[in-house]
């Protein structure tokens, strides 16, 4: 019950966001956290519930929010282009997660992981040297249509102002976070009800013995395409909705692998196998990633008369206090936060 507690209170934070956290910085955590959450959530499927280990999570990914921001540049900003180069995007990733999964996923588990690292890094390449379509490297920017502009007024009082909530404006970018948050809620609602559904059961068993699922007449490799594709899908969807957001795309924020990184760190500090575990493990890893640095300088400046804590309290070494909290995650939570936490309700 305290796992569930938590992720509800996290919910609660996100749909309210707008209004609690009121400077630009906290509103892009918040839908940083909302993308992320389906993203690692939808990996949590493979790696999770099946036992897939995929190195492409991110090219999926990449493919939605390239598809949206190049019709969106292209065309201009309007609800045609997102659907039309977003639907494209999404296509084109089904339909390599489809060859991925037929060609690759009868082979063992690190065969099929160098098979969709070689496919991600032929898309980040092609995404850095097709600067014409792409940006190459540096990307490119392009505009959301006008209901996410901040100059746009969702609500206007009798003297044409805009009106304002608990002093926040209604404008286009609450408007803009409210879609992200939505179709976040959306997406996430879905794999929960996959996970839910006997198809979640079959995975379950795929992943703890595929011979014997496999003996019982289940299509092992039917199943583990299926959520391959499903997954895809997924990651490229809530590629679209980022892309629509950040009015930026390259490759560095779409196609990484340092995202990959991320994504995985998210999964193993959540709990694998239990996607209310993605909500869990991307809020500690994101408010790590941007508020430690600030966390890190004012206990420097706090220990600033005892020798040695300041300097190792030095905000540039926030990486290295990040892998600490790491280990120190595992090693209380060997299951993940969620993971262990729902261990250790069910033997209570």
């Amino acid at each position: 019950m305290a796992v569930y507690a938590i992720v509800f209170g996290i919910g609660l934070c996100l749909a309210f966001a707008p209004f609690l956290f009121k400077d630009v910085r906290a509103a892009e955590v918040a839908a940083r956290i909302c993308i992320f959450i389906v993203l690692v959530a939808s990996y949590d499927l493979l790696i999770g519930y099946t036992g897939i280990v995929s190195f492409a999570h991110t090219m999926f990914f990449g493919l939605g929010a390239y598809g949206a921001a190049i019709a969106l540049k292209a065309w201009g900003p309007g609800w045609d282009a997102i659907l039309i180069g977003g639907g494209a995007g999404v296509l084109a990733a089904l339909v390599l997660a489809v060859l991925i999964g037929l060609l690759s996923l009868r082979v063992k588990a690190i065969f099929f992981a160098m098979v969709t690292l070689a496919a991600a890094s032929v898309m980040l390449v092609l995404a850095s040297q097709l600067s014409d379509i792409t940006g190459g490297e540096d990307g490119f920017t392009y505009q959301a249509p006008r209901l996410f502009s901040p100059a746009f007024k969702l609500f206007e009082d009798a003297d044409g102002k805009v009106l304002r909530l608990f002093e926040v404006p209604l404008n286009g970018k609450v408007a803009a976070y409210y879609f992200v948050f939505l179709s976040s809620f959306v997406l996430f609602l879905v794999m929960m009800r996959i996970v839910a559904s006997p198809m979640g059961t079959v995975l379950q068993a795929i992943r703890e013995n595929e011979m014997r699922a496999e003996a019982i007449g289940y299509k092992v490799v039917a199943y583990r395409t299926a959520i391959f594709c499903i997954a895809a899908v997924i990651a490229a969807l809530i590629g679209v909705v980022r892309a629509v957001w950040l009015k930026y795309t390259g490759p560095e924020v779409a196609l990484s692998f340092h995202i990959m990184i991320d994504i995985l760190l998210m999964v193993v500090i959540g709990g694998m196998g239990t996607i209310i575990g993605a909500v869990i493990g991307v809020v500690v890893m994101s408010l790590a990633q941007f508020y430690l640095k600030d966390l890190m300088q004012v206990a420097a400046d706090a220990t600033s008369g005892f020798p040695l804590l300041p300097d190792l309290l030095n905000p540039d070494r926030w990486l290295l206090w990040l892998g600490v909290l790491f280990i120190l995650l595992v090693y209380f939570f060997p299951a993940g936060i969620a993971g262990t936490l729902m261990k250790k309700g069910s033997v209570r």
